[in-house]
């Protein structure tokens, strides 16, 4: 998936206005996550075609879970109204190899909460086809989800 126009505020009034701009241009809306708050809202934003997980957030992660970026009330939602769960790798292949494996097991948590709620992910760039689904196939993902992932 191709994008260019990433709404990449943290104001959500600004990010409601750039996101009027783009459906009048008849371009998808894809907005870059912050907080659960931040994302929570923005999810009601109408025409929103794609959440792009941010990996550049330094969160802390909890005992039991990771901070992602994603839970499963923003998985559900994102089901039932068509939103895709969008994935930056060249971001991920950027990093130092801890933070390589940080992002990674926070990418395996976000497969597993789109696989339970049946939340379309996608890959933004211009990644190899066969890489991808490999990874995600590594990370956990139906085939179904990583042959998903690249189209």
């Amino acid at each position: 998936m191709q994008i260019h126009n990433i709404i990449q505020t943290k104001n959500l009034n600004e990010a409601r206005k750039q996101a009027d701009k783009l459906r009048k241009e008849n371009k998808p809306i894809v907005i870059l996550s912050q907080d659960d708050e931040f994302n929570r809202k923005a999810l009601e934003i109408k025409g929103l075609s794609t959440l792009l997980i941010n990996e550049s957030l330094n969160q802390k992660d909890y005992m039991k879970q990771r901070n992602s970026g994603l839970n499963e009330v923003l998985a559900n939602i994102c089901a039932e109204k068509g939103i895709k769960i969008g994935i930056q790798l060249d971001e991920i292949a950027k990093k130092s190899d801890v933070e390589k494996a940080r992002a990674l097991a926070r990418l395996m948590q976000n497969i597993m909460l789109c696989k339970k709620a049946k939340t379309v992910m996608a890959i933004l760039g211009q990644p190899d086809k066969r890489a991808v689904q490999s990874i995600f196939l590594t990370l956990g993902a139906s085939s179904k989800q990583a042959s998903n992932a690249v189209k």
